[in-house]
Formats: C-alpha cells, structure tokens, sequence
C-alpha cells in the first residue's frame, strides 16, 4: 500500500467533513418558529407605528423638530436604559421577561391610540415602550443558543436576519399606504395587536425555562450591569468581537446622508426622494442576499475564518465612491458594502461561544446598546461632515477609516480565533 504523500492525511487521521444545517431543519423547531413568528409580528407592528407616529406629531404640532425629536425617541432609550435592564433577562426566567415586555408595551400602545392622549404623556410613552425593547431583545437573544445549538444558531440568526430586514423594508414601504387608510391611531391599535399576538405567541409556542443559576446569588441591577461590562472588556476575544459588532459605526454613515447624496447625483431621470430610497434600500438588499448565501452554503468554521474578510469588505467598496460613480455605480457598491456586513453572524455565533449563559443577557445588551450608540455617532458625524465637504467624501472616508479599523481587528482576530473555531468545528461534525 502506497504511504500517504506528505503534508496530507491519511484516511484514518483525516478531519471529518463539517455537517452544514439548512433553513428548513432549523424552520421545522417549533420554538425557533415561536420567536421568529412573534418578532416579525412585533417588528412589522413597529415600522408601521414609527410611520404613524411622524405623521401624528407633525399634525399635532406642525413642527418639523418636535417630529424629529420624537423619532429620536426611538434611538435614545436603548442606549441609556438597555445595559441595566437588559439584566433583568439574567436574574428571572426568560420567557417570563420578554412575555411582561409585550403586555407592558401592548398596554402603553393601546394609551397612545387613544386621541385624548396630551403630547407630553405621549412623547413619555413612546420612551417607555421603546425602553422595554432592551430587555426584551436581550431575553431573546440569550434564548435563542438554548434554542438553537451549534450551526443551527448561526442558521437561525440568519434566517432572522433576513426577515428583519426584509420585514423593516416591507414595513417602511408599505406604512404610508397603510396610514392613509387606517389613520395614525388605528396604526398604533395594530402596533397594540402586534405585541398581544407576540405574546400569545411565546406562551403557546416556548416552554418555561428556570433563570439562570448565578454563583452570587441574585445580585443587584447595578451589579450585574458593572460584571457585564467586565466579562465583555475584560476578556481579549470578547473585546475584539464587540469591536467587529460596533463596526457598523462607520459603514452605517452613507444611509444617514442617503439624502443629500440622492440630491448630488439627480439628473432629472428619477426624483431625488425615489433615489433617497433606492439608496437607503441598497445595503439591506446587500445584507439579506449576503446573510443566505452566508448562512447557507458556508461551513460553521470558514464563516469564522472569512469573519474579518468580509468585514473589510463593509468598508471597502465605499472607498470607490472617490470616483463619483453615476446612481446604478452606487447602488452596485452600496449592496456589495451590505454583503460583507454578514460578517455579524459569525461575530455572532462566536460571541456566543465564549459568553457563559449566566450573564449573556447583560453582554448582549451592553453590545447592543453600543451598536445603537455607534450607529447614532456615525451618523451624526457623517451628517456634520457632508455638511462641509459634500457626501461623496464623507462616506469615501468613512470606507477608509472603517476599512483600516476592520484589517486592525482581522489581525487581532486571526491571533485568537483558533479555540472558537475547534469549539464550533466540534459541535458541527
């Protein structure tokens, strides 16, 4: 029998094939379906109210400011409140948390229907329902890997990944129509509907799971939020994944100027507003397509290995934006720049993997908060920044910032990689 040629492995020894799981086994759990369902029911419920809530204030108020401060509403709680209450997700059971989110948020919403509702109880409510998101959110994230276990976590968060995205486009497109026949307060009563349904939802579809067993017993809020914030900074991988997360702070910049880029490249064939959206649009068409083909045809290891890879590539094409491209140039390198951000499943999933269950609810707010806070920041820097120089630069640098920051974290990534990829390499084979 002929020796086995160098550098090769022998049959015996040879590494077995990763088993890739597909869309349908994970589709076919029926408490992955109970999540999915009652997110999507919840997110399409929300674009749909934050349409109606423009077109509310800006009656009530015919202020173009108080509209605009209300929809930053939107934004400001998750940032302030998510790293502490997200660890409410950490000291009680999960579903139990994320079914008290939904009827608190259906109630306030059912208050905000009513037309009596003065401006300042509403502007008070619309913080509130928003605030109870960060917990939610983080509830659920920790439940999904309990859920879902090995590659089927990363398949799952892709398959939701591309409904939320699809659902957010959806929900934006079709708000406006919807809001001229039902009204704004009709829409906030759907919104209303859609958190009661979410939560029928959990209780028929996820089963009860005790709280996690903590070794200091049931700490308190603050606590728990200062040993978040340790156990994500404190720990090498950690701090380089969340880094890989706040990434988006800078190849978010070109939506938030979506605008005034729309206006630059008007040549009379198409209405700057219908530009505005084929450009805001662009990236998330980019991530759906990326997030399947991601999720679907790459093994549970080579997504790891491609992490920083396609990261850079976030950044990247908006380097090219230098050349002034005509709008179809743009649109072709805005949605190759939303492709790379799939690069968020595998941070991720490896997130997961080095995160211990008892405090992944805290981490996972802390993480989201700083997204929110990063995605906030960049836009607002970009805005100041077109303001002086012009779009077309603004995002250019944003890519070449972004890109530099993204090969950083790849070099610091490819050193510590290694224990995560066998972990996942074990759990897929």
């Amino acid at each position: 029998m002929a020796a086995p040629k160098p550098g090769r492995l022998s049959g015996r020894h040879r590494r077995p094939p990763e088993v890739r799981t597909t869309y349908r086994e994970v589709a076919a759990i029926p408490e992955f379906r109970a999540l999915w369902l009652g997110q999507g029911m919840s997110l399409l419920g929300d674009q749909l109210a934050q349409v109606a809530l423009a077109v509310l204030v800006y009656s009530r108020t015919a202020s173009p400011l108080a509209t605009a401060a209300v929809y930053a509403l939107t934004y400001l709680p998750p940032i302030l409140g998510g790293p502490l209450l997200a660890g409410l997700a950490d000291r009680y059971p999960r579903r139990r948390v994320m079914l008290w989110c939904d009827v608190l948020r259906a109630l306030m919403l059912a208050a905000m229907a009513l037309p009596a509702t003065p401006f300042p109880v509403l502007c008070a409510l619309v913080f509130c329902v928003v605030l109870l998101g960060a917990p939610f959110s983080a509830a659920r994230a920790a439940l999904l890997p309990e859920v879902l276990d090995g590659d089927r976590y990363v398949v799952g968060s892709a398959l939701q990944n591309v409904t939320n995205q699809a659902v957010q486009m959806l929900g934006f497109a079709a708000g406006g129509a919807a809001i001229a026949v039902l009204g704004p307060y009709r829409a906030l009563a759907l919104d209303c509907a859609t958190f009661l349904g979410s939560a029928l939802v959990i209780v028929a579809g996820v089963r009860h799971r005790p709280a996690p067993v903590r070794e200091d017993g049931r700490p308190s809020m603050w606590r728990m939020t200062r040993s978040g914030a340790r156990l994500v900074f404190g720990e090498r991988r950690l701090r380089t994944l969340v880094l890989f997360a706040w990434l988006c702070g800078f190849y978010v910049i070109p939506e938030g100027i979506a605008a005034p880029y729309a206006a630059a490249l008007a040549d009379g064939r198409l209405p700057v507003p219908v530009i505005t959206g084929l450009l805001m649009a662009a990236m998330p068409t980019g991530t759906v397509i990326g997030a399947f083909f991601f999720g679907r045809f790459v093994t549970p290891s080579g997504r790891l290995r491609g992490m920083g890879w396609l990261a850079m590539l976030t950044c990247a094409p908006l380097v090219l934006c230098v050349i002034r491209p005509p709008l179809e140039g743009v649109l072709a390198l805005w949605v190759l720049s939303g492709v790379g951000g799939a690069y968020q499943l595998a941070a991720n999933a490896a997130f997961v993997q080095c995160v211990p269950a008892s405090g992944r609810a805290a981490a996972f707010g802390l993480v989201q908060s700083g997204l929110l806070a990063a995605q906030g920041a960049g836009i607002l820097v970009g805005g100041a920044a077109a303001q002086r120089l012009g779009p077309e630069p603004v995002v250019t640098l944003a890519g070449v910032a972004g890109l530099c920051a993204a090969a950083v974290l790849t070099m610091l990534w490819t050193e510590s990689r290694r224990e995560i990829i066998a972990k996942v390499r074990a759990a897929a084979t």
